[in-house]
């Protein structure tokens, strides 16, 4: 039974059909699988949309995981250089003005009270986890999950622990072990 409002008041369409079939699961009416919109589709405005409009994928619609990974098939020192720009992105971005301090946007999120400092420790854990792909062994990277812990438990302090965060910079520490550690290994 199909319902249309007029003046404020809703009345029932005479010309259409109420069917109570499938209306427990027992036919098709109420399967949405096999339900088909008949008549034209209306957008917001009360303007017909159009049939070629509502496929914009006329050839179907594929997404190819293999070459959507920008990051995919970097090789190892191409993987540390984009660490150590995160790194310095996190931690010393930026100048505040006037002095000579370097601040990033690790220092930002953290002015932002427990949730800021949930997401910066999860970033500076991005790059623990990225360390291990490069292939960092345990020592390294416990070292590296330790500076992101003291990070993030002074850096929980609301005032003094944004400054911490701002001077103690775990995440260019943990750039700087990683490629000690690098450096040392045999190409």
């Amino acid at each position: 039974m199909a319902m249309y409002q007029s003046n404020s008041r809703f009345r029932v369409d005479p010309r259409a059909r109420a069917t109570f079939r499938g209306a427990r699961g027992n036919g098709p009416a109420h399967d949405p699988a096999q339900r088909r919109a008949s008549g034209p589709i209306i957008d917001q405005d009360g303007r017909e949309i159009p049939e070629a409009e509502l496929r914009p994928f006329p050839g179907g619609f594929r997404f190819d995981f293999g070459t959507a990974n920008p990051f995919g098939n970097l090789s190892r020192e191409q993987r540390l250089a984009r660490l150590e720009a995160a790194a310095k992105l996190l931690d010393v971005a930026f100048i505040l003005p006037g002095t000579n301090i370097r601040y990033g946007i690790d220092g930002i999120i953290g002015l932002i009270p427990v949730v800021g400092d949930i997401i910066a420790a999860a970033l500076s854990l991005w790059l623990v986890r990225e360390a291990r792909a490069l292939g960092a062994p345990w020592h390294v990277t416990a070292r590296m999950l330790g500076n992101v812990a003291v990070q993030g438990v002074i850096g929980a302090v609301p005032v003094a622990g944004d400054a911490f965060d701002v001077l103690f910079r775990a995440n260019m520490r943990n750039a700087r072990l990683l490629r000690r550690w690098l450096d040392r290994q045999p190409h």
